[in-house]
């Protein structure tokens, strides 16, 4: 099993940071594609315009990067100490979770259907 050594203090790197980063990175591309795919706002009410609009789906996807930094936060505290980011680090990641959204974004607006 990998070590991981820091401070003169050695611990196990192994199933729990792996599974932990994997779980992370899919519950990201899910959630990111959430707004794209579900046409109620939030997930809870239907619109009265009959679909979602985009301003809705941009919203909605804001909300849920801070919720998956929030559960990535909350994975990072088990394994030990939360580690300061700076702001490249935030901007990093609201990128790729916009790259996430893409399939979505592309399903929803850019796809053309048969007989539509």
């Amino acid at each position: 099993m990998p070590e991981q050594v820091s401070f003169g203090v050695t611990r196990h790197v192994g199933f729990t940071v792996n599974f932990s980063t994997t779980l992370l990175l899919i519950l990201a591309f899910v959630a990111a594609n959430l707004p794209f795919l579900v046409e109620r706002i939030f997930f809870v009410v239907a619109p009265k315009a009959g679909s979602k609009n985009f301003a809705w789906r941009l919203l909605e996807l804001v909300v849920l990067f801070f919720v998956v930094g929030g559960i990535a936060m909350l994975l990072e505290s088990r394994q030990g100490d939360i580690h300061p980011q700076n702001w490249e680090f935030y901007a990093v990641n609201a990128s790729l979770f916009v790259v996430f959204s893409y399939p979505g974004f592309v399903y929803r607006y850019l796809w053309r259907r048969r007989g539509g």
